[in-house]
């Protein structure tokens, strides 16, 4: 009939596809989810099951929980408290923030406010150390660090934060920084400010965003490296979280006590999670001032 649209058009048809296509996509999105957070739930459920269920069960959550896999927290191995495993990760974790923001930030400003002759070409060779695998690098450096006779303590595994080794966190900031207006600069050396007040009083604040993203980042590579800390250090009471769970191994490299490992495990998820909810509000607020405040 004249003046009556076709059947599937108009305002209602538009709203139903709409919400179909709404439906479809929060869907798609918890399915997603669920295989996401899929391991975690499975931690949790095993850090309550007696070892021997936790490879024959295929529930997640156990019918009769238990807390023996967490007594090993008062017990420790080996005579060695798992706490302690915690303390030299913390130690490890935050000396390693210290050093990538306070060396990555030098570096980063003098790339991307000071004009010097070579910067574009020391710039693009610092950017060319993340094509070498960090394997290439490492006996070498293990050789020149046990000459030195730092093996078995964590200057190996510092010293490179303090000396600016992090490119990636350097081209963060340089790009961040690159950003900023060059008016601040000359306005504040107007007032007779230095490069050195510069850096701390205007930019710093400024990169607020680049500087939490480093930290973020920063603390988890550190708390979950295995391969540094198993290369350096030899004894067991410096050892970090993820080389003290290698300790529940038996002499054959089967895991003796599941439930304990698991649940150490699980702990060890609590201070990544804690870090990043600390700093994810500064993160999101200094993303949405875009670094400029009026």
């Amino acid at each position: 009939m004249p003046g009556v649209p076709p059947s599937g058009t108009g305002p209602l048809a538009a709203a139903h596809r709409g919400r179909a296509g709404s439906l479809g996509w929060h869907l798609g999105a918890l399915v997603i989810l669920a295989v996401i957070l899929y391991p975690v739930v499975w931690v949790m459920g095993a850090s309550f099951k007696p070892s021997k269920d936790i490879i024959n069960s295929l529930t997640l959550f156990p019918a009769d929980p238990i807390l023996s896999n967490f007594r090993g927290f008062a017990d420790g191995i080996a005579d060695i408290s798992i706490w302690r495993f915690f303390q030299n990760s913390l130690f490890y974790g935050l000396g390693s923030v210290v050093g990538v923001l306070i060396s990555c930030s030098l570096t980063s400003y003098a790339f991307a406010r000071i004009r010097f002759a070579g910067r574009n070409l020391l710039f693009s060779l610092m950017i060319g150390t993340l094509l070498l695998p960090y394997h290439v690098l490492l006996i070498p450096q293990y050789v020149m660090f046990q000459k030195l006779g730092l093996v078995n303590t964590y200057t190996p595994l510092l010293i490179g934060k303090y000396l600016a080794t992090e490119a990636f966190f350097v081209f963060l900031m340089v790009q961040f920084m690159r950003n900023l207006p060059r008016e601040l600069d000359e306005a504040a050396r107007l007032d007779g400010c230095g490069h050195l007040r510069i850096y701390w009083s205007i930019v710093l604040p400024l990169c607020r965003p680049a500087l939490i993203t480093s930290a973020i980042f920063t603390f988890i590579n550190a708390w979950n490296d295995f391969m540094g800390p198993l290369i350096y250090l030899n004894e067991p009471g410096k050892y970090t979280v993820s080389l003290g769970l290698m300790m529940f191994r038996d002499s054959d490299g089967v895991a003796a006590n599941y439930g304990g490992m698991i649940a150490m495990s699980l702990v060890a998820l609590v201070p990544v999670l804690l870090f990043f909810l600390a700093f994810q509000r500064y993160l999101i607020d200094g993303m949405a001032t875009s670094g400029l405040k009026g």
